[in-house]
């Protein structure tokens, strides 16, 4: 079951150092783009995920989870839900703590997948709305 407890939510946000943002974009208009300058300036130290971009804005870009070769307490998902099974096998792979999934992202399966293998999930929240609320 995906966590919605606040305190849960808190702790999670709290505990964590690192955060993959999988979905990173270069536009500056797209969440992606601006709520990875968010966490950044939050003191979390971020990792942009996208094939397709070698960086953005001049920090790097990984083509997937594994390509980042650490430990990542947070995987932030900003992609459609029919891609969010494979990024959940990522993180499963890594041995991430946390998926996140952003607001509009509920994929059930998947994160039952990712709680069976002992990650947790949050789904169908914005970290930067969860952020400023429960912990800033």
């Amino acid at each position: 079951m995906p966590i919605e407890d606040e305190n849960a939510i808190r702790t999670i946000l709290t505990a964590a150092k690192t955060i993959a943002v999988v979905g990173a974009s270069s536009k500056p208009y797209r969440d992606s783009n601006r709520i990875a300058g968010y966490l950044q300036r939050q003191g979390y130290r971020v990792f942009l995920v996208n094939p397709t971009y070698p960086e953005i804005e001049g920090e790097p870009c990984f083509p997937n989870l594994a390509s980042l070769g650490l430990d990542i307490d947070i995987v932030d998902v900003f992609r459609n839900p029919d891609a969010v099974s494979q990024i959940v096998d990522e993180a499963i792979a890594v041995k991430a703590k946390t998926v996140w999934l952003q607001l509009g992202v509920i994929h059930e399966q998947a994160a039952q997948k990712a709680e069976a293998a002992g990650i947790r999930v949050v789904m169908d929240h914005c970290i930067a709305v969860d952020h400023s609320r429960l912990v800033k």
